[in-house]
């Protein structure tokens, strides 16, 4: 038999070590992953290459021979970036993504797999619909500049899949958290940030900058996100190599369901044995959305649901955190 070859970008962020990692298990695949700023890991199974995808001959090598991108490479961060600095969010990935797909469509990839997100979609207090975007309706203002560029190369996916080569999968999917998150304050989101504080409460991690108790929380708590584990969106993305049948389809991928950042905090809290108190900050910056998703497409089409609770992701994520970070 043989074997795929499937390229993940970014396999030493967050998402694409967790895809990394589920791959590698799988006999029928044949793995490379790219990384840039960060060090590599070592898996066996895995051909790491760093690569610096904002340019173009870089990115032809490691696309060419290639059956499956999952393009997991990205500049990321938290809501001070998004706030004080939305522009660091907009270049780097217009252009790597670019470049990654035109290689795609040059070098006849099977299938492009591109992880978008959901801040186009307005505030809202039922479950979106992909078809629920409006795309004459302004973005909200802190997402402006990363929402219409996730937009742009959703488009991109869209036109290149018309080209009538490579296979294109768009996915618009929550906050994801898990293993490997961003755990430190300057860029992880609202789970990897309050995991940080939480667990700095605790005495068991003496290693740790011991924080002040109470801890604080940037804003009031009253924001709602939608929470996916991150084992549920890889098994989304199997589905989609597996099962996806035309050019182009665009999916949410989601919990289905939003809870507060307060609420958040105490079932963190609860679940590590945290005794200490809550501080709302509402001088720090956040961002006041509510939203989850309708994920019914991803079921129709692929037969996709989520099957970790936010309980049980919780319990996961702490045990791998207690195992893992110091």
């Amino acid at each position: 038999m043989n074997k795929k070859k499937i390229l993940i970008c970014g396999a030493t962020g967050f998402i694409g070590r967790n895809v990394a990692e589920r791959f590698s298990k799988r006999e029928n695949f044949e793995l490379s992953g790219t990384y840039f700023n960060s060090e590599p890991f070592e898996n066996p199974r895995i051909k790491m290459i760093k690569a610096d995808l904002r340019k173009s001959e870089e990115v032809d090598k490691v696309v060419k021979g290639i059956d499956i991108i999952v393009q997991m490479a990205a500049t990321t961060s938290g809501a001070k970036d998004i706030n004080e600095r939305p522009y660091i969010h907009v270049t780097d990935n217009a252009v790597m993504n670019s470049l990654l797909l035109r290689s795609a469509f040059e070098n006849s990839i099977e299938h492009f797999i591109f992880p978008s997100c959901t801040v186009m979609y307005q505030p809202s207090n039922k479950p979106v619909k992909e078809t629920d975007f409006n795309e004459n309706q302004r973005l909200i203002e802190n997402y402006f500049g990363v929402g219409n560029t996730k937009v742009y190369i959703e488009k991109m996916c869209e036109f290149f899949s018309k080209l009538g080569k490579t296979k294109h999968t768009v996915i618009r999917h929550s906050n994801i958290y898990g293993p490997h998150d961003k755990y430190d304050l300057e860029k992880s989101h609202v789970f990897g940030a309050t995991m940080n504080k939480v667990m700095s409460t605790l005495s068991t991690y003496p290693i740790m900058e011991r924080k002040q108790d109470p801890f604080s929380v940037w804003g009031d708590g009253s924001e709602e996100r939608d929470l996916l584990y991150v084992d549920d969106l890889v098994n989304f993305i199997e589905l989609a190599i597996n099962k996806q049948e035309k050019s182009y389809e665009l999916y949410n991928v989601g919990l289905g369901k939003a809870t507060s950042v307060s609420s958040l905090v105490k079932k963190i809290k609860e679940e590590a044995g945290s005794n200490a108190k809550i501080k709302y900050d509402i001088t720090k910056p956040t961002i006041k959305t509510t939203l989850c998703l309708d994920t019914e497409k991803a079921k129709r089409k692929l037969e996709w649901e989520p099957k970790i609770s936010l309980d049980e992701g919780i319990k996961k994520t702490i045990d791998w955190y207690k195992e893992n970070i110091d």
